[in-house]
């Protein structure tokens, strides 16, 4: 059986991470660049993001399967307990549950953090995306009509939301994910995680 980590991003994993991207970006609405971003713009948006967010990425055997992450939802204050999330699968690992073993753990960090919700965008149509996510946890909240072009299209935009926990106390500053990266908390999660990913359809034992 191939080793199967998931592990906080480095930036030596940049290369193969923005490899994996950018046919999403040049071949799908899945993201909404028109051009994959350059390596130091790619380095750019991980080291911003990852000084309060994770970044993860999924290996098996030594090959990278998939990264997910989290954003800021929107960058004012009364916003801060909301994150974005997404995940990029490679084709040869899809249907093997490598988006759900990096969701998963992105929502036990997330909430340790102390975030309170989750939002996802979904161009439309994508009836597979919707599904996952609603197997995840994930409720329709809304959509943005007509407000992503790309391929020629006007395409709407369909927003999913994931309460991590009630909303019926005040909220504590959430903790930058480098206070929690390096703890047994953050192991745990992310080895846990990691047992959600299924092999056998590959012929891997």
């Amino acid at each position: 059986m191939p080793e199967i980590v998931i592990r906080p991003a480095e930036e030596a994993d940049a290369p193969a991470m923005l490899a994996l991207y950018a046919p999403y970006v040049e071949q799908t609405t899945v993201s909404s660049e028109y051009e994959a971003p350059s390596l130091e713009e790619f380095l750019h948006r991980l080291r911003s993001y990852t000084e309060q967010m994770p970044w993860l990425l999924c290996e098996i055997g030594g090959e990278l399967a998939g990264y997910g992450y989290a954003s800021p939802h929107r960058s004012r204050a009364g916003y801060q307990w909301s994150a974005e999330t997404s995940i990029y699968v490679a084709p040869s690992f899809h249907r093997h549950g490598v988006a759900r073993a990096l969701y998963s753990a992105l929502f036990e960090l997330l909430t340790a953090q102390g975030y309170y919700n989750i939002f996802v965008g979904i161009t439309s149509p994508n009836e597979r995306s919707i599904k996952f996510h609603s197997a995840m946890g994930f409720v329709i909240s809304g959509s943005y009509q007509d407000s992503m072009f790309k391929f020629g299209l006007w395409r709407d935009v369909i927003w999913m939301a994931k309460s991590l926990r009630p909303h019926d106390t005040e909220p504590s500053p959430t903790v930058p994910f480098p206070q929690l990266r390096d703890t047994p908390v953050c192991a745990r999660i992310l080895s846990t995680a990691a047992g959600y990913i299924h092999l056998a359809q590959r012929g891997e034992r």
